[in-house]
């Protein structure tokens, strides 16, 4: 089987619990490295270079733009954010599989990039439970939380570009059927194409 690690990408709607996910992931299993995004905006009072974000000038950001250094990049409210290839090829070489939380659009961009990212998108059981969620939060307004449902809605209808729907109506099975369909998926024919090769060479 082919030793080099995977790209995941996670995607999901907002209060879905991605982000709860993608911290018990990196957190309980070693095999999992979390993507670091670039960005052009300041970091903010806790963050360090290198550990929430690569923080760059914005000549730095547009000459790796150029040099097509990003498998993904986007511009929000005046700053770029975006997903270095180097670092992310880096820790795949190094047999890690690289989880990213990314938004949907983000998410098919790279899928277009790398075909062979696996996509999992997380979602609640159902939109009441979902808007439980964002509402006990207790951080965002009543038409955030309307904003958020209507975003939900728009993205609902790019699931079936993902490789996989998860269902996180329990955090812990959450966890366990993350990794069970991460490992399904490299068990695929697509994402085992060295070690098909080489049985191939080997047959002959």
């Amino acid at each position: 089987m082919n030793k080099q690690g995977d790209l995941i990408v996670i995607s999901g709607f907002a209060g879905a619990g991605k982000g709860t996910l993608v911290k018990r992931l990196i957190s309980e299993y070693d095999r999992f490295a979390l993507s670091i995004s670039m960005t052009t905006r300041s970091p903010r009072n806790g963050e360090k270079d290198g550990r929430e974000y690569f923080f760059v000038t914005k000549e730095e950001f547009e000459k790796t733009i150029a040099e097509d250094g990003f498998l993904e990049h986007a511009c929000y409210v005046g700053n770029y954010y975006g997903t270095p290839k180097a670092y992310v090829m880096e820790q795949m070489s190094k047999g890690k599989d690289v989880i990213l939380e990314i938004e949907v659009q983000g998410a098919l961009q790279i899928k277009e990039k790398f075909p062979q990212a696996f996509l999992i998108f997380v979602t609640p059981p159902d939109a009441e439970t979902l808007r439980k969620r964002l509402i006990g939060r207790g951080t965002e307004t009543p038409d955030v939380v309307e904003k958020r449902l209507l975003r939900a809605k728009e993205e609902s209808v790019l699931m079936d570009r993902y490789d996989a729907i998860l269902i996180n109506d329990d955090i812990d099975t959450c966890v366990k059927d993350a990794v069970s369909y991460i490992d399904a998926a490299k068990a695929s024919p697509k994402r085992c194409y060295e070690f098909l090769e080489r049985i191939r060479e080997e047959l002959k």
